[in-house]
């Protein structure tokens, strides 16, 4: 069997406000073309399709077409990821099954497959700890525990279909990809990091969250997003894995997506950058620029965009300068966890670091705050 995997659509995101709607049109025209070349009988989508719980209506608009227009070549499978809202996406999926696609939010039917030729498909939507510890009576309230009993209940169900192979989607931070700058943190409740043991046995785990393409094995694998969501990602290729199931395993191919626009990202002084002939292939491109000068330059977005009129983020970091006193808000707290921003709030204010029972209490509000995101 012909799968295409496919994962965090992120519809309605924009790019350091650049519209990207278009462009995320132009990739379900591509998807939609590469399913019918070739011949795909399953479409994976694993998680992420909106890039938040309360989606614009072109972003909507945009998911249904992309959806009606691939049933009609293929039958899909499609789970919830932690920007969706899961009671949103799931409206009308009983009803939607009929049509051949397939949206499966709630983690309680993890153990349901979606049955497509020799293939139980089950979908495991992202889990957020808290909200599954209890339902399920795991002691640890770690995203391993709660992925470990799902996996559990599903090969509980797949050994009672033998002769059928066994694929799997979900959403989650599994040991061996790298993080970019783009993905939502998700380490709030506990450890984010899953083994990819957790797979063990199954014929194709179609994973998504993370949003390069990673091989963890030969048999899971990260698609990645479709498109760059931030300048860390300026390396990526973006794509979906075509996967076909065969008797002594599988065979993978990276189907490449289009690219709107290239990303870069230089740095040096201001009147360099103007007069450098090597950056020619970049006057293009989407561009976060990094000056050195040792005065910050008058005008310097000005004076940019008249060569490269496409640049869209400027920072200032002066050769032998304290960098850490001039980055911007979101480049000094861009590799920190929520927690230890608030932390940092609260010695701020307070005159010293917080305490335990100050961090406890954080953690009890952030998770409120999650367990409300994952109902709404």
């Amino acid at each position: 069997m012909r799968i295409l995997h496919t994962s965090d659509w992120h519809l309605g995101r924009s790019f350091h406000r650049e519209d990207l709607l278009s462009a995320q049109a132009e990739f379900v025209d591509h998807l939609v073309e590469t399913v019918k070349a070739e011949r795909v009988e399953c479409v994976l989508v694993s998680g992420d399709v909106y890039d938040r719980a309360l989606p614009s209506v072109d972003a909507v608009k945009l998911c249904g077409e992309a959806l009606k227009r691939l049933a009609d070549h293929a039958r899909v499978v499609l789970i919830a990821g932690n920007h969706d809202s899961a009671h949103r996406l799931g409206f009308g999926s009983a009803l939607m099954d009929a049509s051949g696609v397939h949206v499966r939010t709630d983690f309680a039917a993890v153990g349901e497959p979606v049955v497509v030729g020799d293939a139980a498909i089950y979908g495991v939507p992202y889990m957020e700890p808290e909200l599954v510890r209890h339902e399920w009576e795991l002691d640890d309230r770690s995203h391993a525990a709660a992925l470990a009993e799902a996996m559990r209940r599903v090969r509980a169900d797949a050994a009672r279909h033998p002769d059928m192979r066994t694929v799997v989607l979900a959403h989650a931070f599994v040991t061996g990809g790298e993080a970019s700058e783009s993905e939502r943190d998700i380490s709030v409740g506990g450890s984010a990091h899953v083994p990819a043991s957790v797979f063990d046995g199954v014929d194709y785990a179609a994973l998504g969250h993370l949003h390069g393409r990673w091989r963890i094995t030969d048999r899971v694998r990260y698609s990645g997003s479709p498109l760059a969501y931030s300048f860390s990602e300026e390396k990526h290729v973006k794509g979906s894995w075509l996967i076909d199931l065969r008797a002594d395993g599988i065979a993978a191919e990276f189907v490449e997506a289009p690219v709107p626009r290239p990303l870069a990202r230089i740095r040096g002084r201001l009147d360099d950058l103007l007069a450098d002939p090597a950056l020619d292939r970049h006057e293009d491109h989407w561009l976060q620029v990094t000056l050195t000068d040792t005065r910050r330059p008058s005008a310097a977005m000005e004076r940019l965009r008249r060569r490269f009129p496409h640049t869209l983020v400027l920072g200032f970091e002066p050769e032998g300068g304290a960098a850490e006193a001039v980055r911007t808000w979101s480049g000094r707290v861009r590799e920190r966890s929520a927690q230890d921003i608030a932390g940092d709030f609260v010695a701020e204010v307070t005159d010293g670091p917080a305490s335990d029972a100050e961090r406890a209490l954080l953690d009890e509000a952030f998770q409120a705050c999650r367990r409300r995101e994952a109902m709404a």
